[in-house]
């Protein structure tokens, strides 16, 4: 693992494992995506930023599972889904989608769908500008 991806799970090593299954299936699904830490996130892009792994608080801290990651999607549309924690719509046709991972496990199918939805989402826009989620 690298530097800066330790560094930014300092005081949250639980979540690390967390986020060694999310990168390994987002590379492995999306061999063209490169990641880039941040202060607060770690996006993964292509063109542009398609998902972000975090570890912001999107509900009160007493409905966060200890450790967690969150999980953020830029979509086209919102989630009907009880897994999205919070969703907003930044702008017409563009949805911001938070979802709390608190196990392994939650990285699945079903959410390697909605990241998938998300890559080709954001491969569909135009320009050169890169956006973030």
């Amino acid at each position: 693992m690298d530097a800066d991806i330790l560094a930014f799970f300092e005081g949250h090593a639980g979540a690390l494992p967390l986020y060694e299954e999310l990168e390994n299936r987002l590379l492995s699904a999306f061999p063209d995506a490169q990641r880039r830490v941040q202060k607060t996130q770690i996006t993964f892009f292509h063109r542009h930023v398609f998902a972000c792994a975090s570890l912001i608080r999107v509900r009160r801290k007493a409905d966060m599972p200890d450790p967690c990651l969150v999980v953020t999607l830029g979509l086209p549309a919102p989630l009907s889904s009880p897994r999205a924690a919070v969703q907003t719509q930044p702008y017409p046709g563009r949805w911001t989608v938070h979802i709390v991972i608190g196990r392994a496990e939650e990285i699945d199918g079903e959410l390697m769908g909605w990241a998938e939805e998300a890559y080709w989402f954001s491969e569909s826009k135009r320009g050169g500008r890169k956006e973030t989620v």
